[in-house]
């Protein structure tokens, strides 16, 4: 049984960091590509950040520069480091497994999701 536990959400002022973790078990988690997606109140779910079993990183244009997703192939977790927060970031953030090795169509897998909140 696949699991995507992810940890780290919480409250933030603007302008302050906050690190996203996601362990996973159930998959062979270096042969999956896998993601950070965010969905706030009223909003589609979007895609923040993807990264492919090779190290291969897209972003979403609102937090490049600020975002950084990276992966640890032995303890089978995958990050988000979140620098520069803004209240635009707020939303319920949910870690991501693909089938493929690089982030390309929709996740199979999803976690339970954390709340991060961004005061300003």
């Amino acid at each position: 049984q696949v699991q995507l536990v992810e940890s780290g959400g919480g409250l933030v002022q603007a302008g302050g960091s906050l690190r996203l973790s996601c362990a996973a078990s159930g998959i062979i988690f270096s042969a999956n590509a896998m993601g950070w997606y965010r969905q706030a109140p009223g909003k589609q779910r979007e895609l923040v950040a993807g990264i492919s079993s090779g190290g291969g990183i897209k972003y979403a244009d609102s937090v490049r520069g600020r975002f950084t997703i990276s992966r640890d192939n032995v303890k089978n977790t995958v990050y988000l480091q979140m620098n520069n927060v803004k209240p635009d970031d707020t939303a319920v953030y949910y870690c991501a497994g693909y089938r493929w090795t690089v982030v390309a169509g929709n996740p199979i897998y999803w976690g339970q999701g954390t709340q991060v909140t961004v005061s300003s």
